[in-house]
């Protein structure tokens, strides 16, 4: 009992003294109890589709966040990890009955086996000519995949995947839990030795080779764990929607990857899944404007996009927070004293 006890004040006191002291975490911690208490509110099927939906691409935002945001190894082309990630997934359990849970991160494999077809070819390219030939890829692929209909299933896909679990509940909370686990470990990673690393090698390169890293296997690193976070979010979606068709390798899809992370803020991993849970549903729930919504859904890019240049939420984040000059912790902005060496804030 003394045991439980002294946990819970240890719990207690870390909440109290690293949580609650700063606004980002106190409103990561309401985004985690808004995913996972939203079935006890809504019963909706529509609702929850639409968060579901959200939780998938908030994935797949995230892994183009991990390799285009924090290495600068631009690409137009993400859409292939979502993809091969999806049919990886569809054509195992269609044609060898493997169960979701052993397709799904055997897709993903598929999409680091992607990482590692696109990662190496490209690795002496930057700039507009490493982004026109990732996007490339997927157009490559979906030409294949027109190509061998009988096994693709060409223009209509592959349908009749088995589905996650027998309710919406039950498939809304399986995704959004992985999603929440994959996003802080996408989270942990940028935040590790590693993640410092991808950091300096976008804003120099030669820099970081020359003081020893081996920047070739560091970027192929990026670009393997982006395919397989990728595809988790690829396989997720075809077992989500029981089809994996072209829709998942379009160009489009790789370009909307890109728009939810600029607009969340690159090189963060909370901005892009900020992105997609606010303009996910903002685009669905504007269907009564039809036409409209697409206008609407352009301006509201636009405006961020003029004032907000660094994306939204790292621009909410730094009018509610300050980083200390001199040890380099986070504050609140009200405070005039750092909360841990006590220097002075301006």
């Amino acid at each position: 009992m003394k045991t439980i006890l002294f946990y819970i004040r240890k719990l207690f006191a870390v909440v109290k003294n690293e949580v609650l002291v700063l606004p980002s975490r106190v409103a990561v911690i309401f985004f985690f109890l808004f995913i996972l208490l939203l079935p006890f509110f809504t019963d909706d099927v529509y609702i929850l589709r639409i968060f579901t939906l959200a939780s998938i691409f908030a994935i797949f935002a995230a892994s183009w966040d991990l390799l285009s945001g924090f290495t600068g190894q631009m690409n137009f082309g993400h859409a292939l990890f979502f993809g091969v990630g999806a049919y990886g997934a569809a054509l195992l359990n269609l044609h060898y009955q493997i169960p979701p849970w052993g397709s799904i991160p055997l897709g993903a494999l598929v999409g680091v086996a992607a990482g590692l077809i696109i990662g190496i070819p490209s690795l002496r390219l930057k700039g507009t000519y490493l982004a026109l030939t990732t996007l490339a890829f997927p157009i490559i692929l979906l030409g294949l995949v027109f190509t061998f209909p009988g096994f693709t299933g060409g223009e209509l896909g592959i349908s009749g995947i088995e589905r996650l679990a027998p309710t919406r509940v039950q498939e809304y909370y399986i995704i959004s839990v992985l999603m929440l686990g994959l996003c802080t470990i996408m989270w942990a990673i940028t935040d590790s030795n590693t993640g410092i690393i991808f950091h300096a090698i976008r804003e120099d390169e030669i820099a970081v080779r020359a003081s020893g890293v081996n920047t070739t296997r560091y970027k192929l690193l990026a670009f393997c764990l982006s395919g397989f976070f990728a595809g988790i979010a690829g396989g997720l979606y075809a077992h989500f929607m029981r089809i994996a068709g072209p829709s998942t390798l379009e160009v489009s899809l790789s370009f909307q990857v890109v728009i939810w992370a600029i607009f969340g803020g690159a090189a963060t991993i909370y901005g892009p899944i900020g992105a997609v849970f606010f303009l996910y549903p903002l685009v669905e729930f504007m269907h009564v404007l039809k036409d409209y919504r697409i206008l609407m859904f352009a301006f509201v890019v636009l405006l961020v996009l003029l004032f907000m240049p660094d994306g939204l939420f790292r621009w909410l984040r730094e009018k509610v927070e300050e980083e200390c000059p001199r040890c380099k912790v986070r504050n609140i902005a009200t405070r005039k004293t750092c909360r841990v060496c006590t220097a002075p804030l301006d």
